[in-house]
């Protein structure tokens, strides 16, 4: 087991040291209690069975031991309650503190994380350390203090019948440490197919459209067996470890009993029958010890277990909340008049080491104007985008708003005046109004549908089931794609931004929609410094500037009749296009 992951975790208990005392306390107090009974049953046997016979006080002390039975349950309900407590509220703030962290990673995290592994992080590897908490420190302490109070109780009776006692312990801890290591093995197996098992669920329900598109559900489903299959042999590996040990464990303690009844036999031989008779409150008492001995020893395996898998997933946990390199650093200015021009000096720009997308990019974009960005895949297009919204930072060259440095303005700032609607437009399995306010609770019903009649969505809404009010589906999988670019530009506009960036809106639309985008497109981006990438060219004829990018550089730039007249790259995008759509 990870040591110092276990004092981490330990460490987190501090807010709840109140709650972790009344558990430790209950804790100590059942392991100081439980092995007084058979210490009172080998008594009351010696004392009112063997040398006289007194049911008045035989009745007594059979209540005496039904009381402390009854404080035992007491006690074990207080234990359970408050370490479950500590369990659960821990779980609630670590659940938290990784969930905000999280969403303060920049956007290459998640480009290289599969989802389905950060899922498992959130939910499957922080139950895993519940147990810790709720199952295993505090029993691990409760069954290691009940083992002292048993032993030493067993030797103040009778030291020759307490070494007979545990005379099979040595090959239970040998066999203890085997097993320790065996499950260890099992443990950190079965977190790497829970992890790929995840991801790959994960990622082909989500995909499933392209699954079925493509006819690979044959295909998909012979490896999610073999995953599964490893899955399995994971969870075997750790029942087939369990399957060994726990019948070793009650072998042992089998024998331990055996040693006492041939020493009792023995005994007997040569002894007088009033000191047999006194050897029997001792026998039925170190039997009941027995079962006290060795359950702790096989539950402290048991709960060994517990602590190996929460460790193991809080090192996952860990991992996580150690990642400094991805976050978003909330610092910079909050106060940026972004009524200017937006200026673009020597950018440049690479998502992995050296493979630049933009190079010496110089370009200024007028306040209040509208510039549309065209060019062929892989031209830069969103990632000026991508570097405008501060999804990615810039590490060559300036981006700056009048003369302030994106960079040096605080995230949450940029975020307020800066309002990007994405190709792939993502809505959440929820409310049209919450989709739009993003349950911004200041923004009213009334805004809402100010700014859906603005770009012309008022009426489509109004004919859907409950208005406002309807529920999208998962990714808003029941409207079409133009009805959802329609939602995300009263998103936008809701929000009233002073920067709009449209990232190819009507890329995947009938022409229809496509009418109905761009009537909302101009409604949206007047008076407002506008930035539109698209494929179609007859979505940005308007457009204040053209600039043509190609491998990350502008190699034209102007209106749409000038650009046709330099008869250069603009002019063979908008030829060909023209006669694609004839």
């Amino acid at each position: 087991m990870n040591t110092s992951i276990f004092f981490r975790l330990l460490r987190h208990t501090a807010p709840y040291r109140g709650v972790f005392l009344l558990a430790l306390m209950g804790t100590i107090l059942i392991a100081a209690t439980s092995p007084i009974r058979p210490w009172l049953i080998g008594d009351m046997v010696n004392n009112y069975i063997v040398k006289e016979h007194n049911p008045d006080q035989l009745l007594f002390w059979s209540m005496v031991v039904l009381a402390l039975l009854i404080f035992e349950g007491l006690l074990q309900f207080s234990n359970a309650y408050f370490s479950n407590l500590l369990a659960q509220s821990i779980i609630r703030d670590l659940r938290k503190r990784l969930f905000k962290h999280l969403m303060s990673f920049r956007i290459r995290y998640f480009d290289r994380t599969p989802i389905g592994s950060l899922v498992t992080r959130v939910v499957s590897d922080l139950e895993a350390i519940t147990e810790v908490f709720s199952s295993g420190l505090m029993d691990i302490a409760g069954d290691l203090l009940a083992l002292i109070v048993v032993i030493c109780i067993m030797f103040s009776m009778n030291w020759q019948l307490s070494l007979l006692t545990l005379a099979p312990i040595p090959l239970l801890l040998f066999a203890t440490r085997i097993f320790a290591r065996a499950m260890h093995a099992s443990f950190q197996l079965e977190r790497q197919q829970v992890n790929r098992l995840n991801t790959f669920v994960q990622e082909r329900l989500t995909g499933m459209p392209l699954v079925q598109l493509f006819n690979r559900q044959e295909a998909e489903f012979t490896q999610f067996q073999e995953i599964n299959k490893g899955h399995r042999q994971a969870h075997i590996n750790a029942v087939w470890a369990n399957s060994i040990f726990f019948p070793v464990v009650e072998l042992l303690s089998s024998l331990s009993i055996a040693f006492l009844l041939v020493y009792g036999a023995v005994k007997a031989s040569g002894t007088s029958k009033e000191e047999i008779q006194l050897m029997y409150g001792e026998i039925i008492a170190f039997v009941l010890y027995v079962n006290m001995l060795y359950r702790p020893i096989r539950q402290l395996a048991d709960k060994f277990n517990v602590l190996q898998r929460g460790t193991v997933r809080a090192e996952r946990v860990f991992e996580i909340l150690d990642t400094e390199e991805h976050v978003q650093k909330e610092n910079g200015v909050s106060e940026c008049d972004f009524q200017h021009n937006i200026v673009f000096e020597h950018l440049s720009f690479a998502y992995k080491d050296d493979d630049f997308v933009l190079t010496d990019l110089n370009l200024t974009i007028n306040q209040g104007k509208t510039v549309a960005f065209v060019g062929a895949t892989g031209a830069g297009k969103s990632t000026i985008i991508n570097l405008l919204g501060r999804f990615y930072d810039y590490e060559h060259g300036h981006i700056r708003i009048g003369q302030t440095e994106l960079k040096e303005i605080s995230l949450d700032t940029v975020r307020r005046h800066i309002a990007v609607v994405l190709q792939d437009v993502f809505l959440f399995s929820d409310s049209i109004h919450n989709n739009i306010t993003l349950w911004d609770d200041s923004i009213s019903r009334e805004q809402v549908m100010a700014a859906a009649k603005a770009v012309g969505a008022h009426d489509f809404i109004m004919n859907l089931p409950g208005n406002y009010d309807y529920d999208v589906g998962e990714r808003g999988g029941v409207l079409s794609v133009g009805q959802r670019q329609l939602i995300a530009f009263i998103r936008a506009s809701v929000y009233a931004p002073e920067i709009l960036v449209l990232d190819e809106a009507t890329s995947s639309v009938d022409d229809e929609t496509e009418s109905l985008i761009q009537l909302a497109t101009e409604r949206l981006t007047k008076g407002r410094t506008s930035i539109i990438v698209a494929h179609r060219l007859s979505t940005i004829q308007t457009a204040d500037e053209i600039v043509v990018l190609e491998k990350g550089r502008v190699i034209e730039k102007g209106k749409h009749a000038e650009l046709l007249l330099l008869d250069g790259a603009y002019k063979r995008l908008y030829d060909k296009q023209m006669s694609e759509r004839n």
